[in-house]
């Protein structure tokens, strides 16, 4: 069955509509290298030196990125890279043979997941020779695109004459995109605050209840009752 021509994520902001996010990358590095005694570092490789480079490499990159890409929509203008968490080694007395790096990538509106990753393998490539180490780069999920529904559309207009509001921007990712690309104008639009997402003691306030239940009934009766627009 076709879908309706309106789609609207019910995530926390405040009822303010939210016509863009940015994407989310969350990505894992794995370096292999060769265990030995410590007391001659020819005796391996040491996946964790190779890490310090590579961390180097990332972090130069995150800001050759801040520097080609910026939307002041955002609270965050530029595109963010999270290093989250790293394991390696198993003794100080042996040389590490392999290292893990976890970290998260938040591209903007217009950056592709996969180029981004390309970039990254290139700048990789000549620290796993140098090291002599083997250097795998791969998503922990599969990424969630930036979004960005246009601010002329019908859904955006409706949504800021009825809240009062002039649709923004958040830094969080939601299936936004999947529903445009199947053909929905989409909208980012529910009660709560996001600043206190994932905590022990999230909530939303029963105030909220009621005016979210008034902005969905108008939403429905534009969409549902009313004849569609030519």
């Amino acid at each position: 069955r076709p879908l309706g021509r309106a789609a609207v994520i019910g995530e926390p902001t405040g009822l303010r509509p939210v016509r863009l996010h940015k994407g989310i990358m969350m990505e894992r590095l794995d370096i292999l290298g060769q265990s030995g005694h410590s007391s001659n570092p020819a005796y391996g490789h040491s996946a964790l030196e190779a890490m310090h480079a590579a961390l180097g490499e990332l972090i130069a990159l995150r800001g050759q990125w801040q520097r080609e890409y910026s939307n002041p929509l955002f609270d965050v203008p530029t595109p963010t890279l999270n290093l989250g968490c790293i394991h390696g080694g198993d003794n100080p007395n042996r040389i590490c043979g392999q290292c893990a790096l976890e970290f998260d990538l938040r591209p903007l509106p217009g950056m592709d997941a996969e180029s981004l990753r390309t970039a990254i393998r290139q700048r990789l490539a000549p620290v796993a020779e140098q090291h002599q180490v083997k250097i795998d780069l791969g998503p922990i999920f599969p990424s969630v695109p930036a979004f960005e529904q246009r601010a002329d559309s019908e859904l955006v207009r409706l949504a800021e004459r009825l809240t009062g509001h002039h649709a923004e921007a958040v830094a969080f990712a939601t299936e936004a995109p999947y529903l445009q690309q199947l053909g929905c104008q989409t909208l980012v639009l529910g009660p709560g605050d996001i600043a206190c997402a994932h905590q022990p003691d999230e909530y939303l306030e029963l105030a909220r209840i009621e005016p979210t239940l008034g902005l969905l009934r108008s939403l429905i009766e534009h969409y549902c009752l009313r004849p569609a627009h030519a």
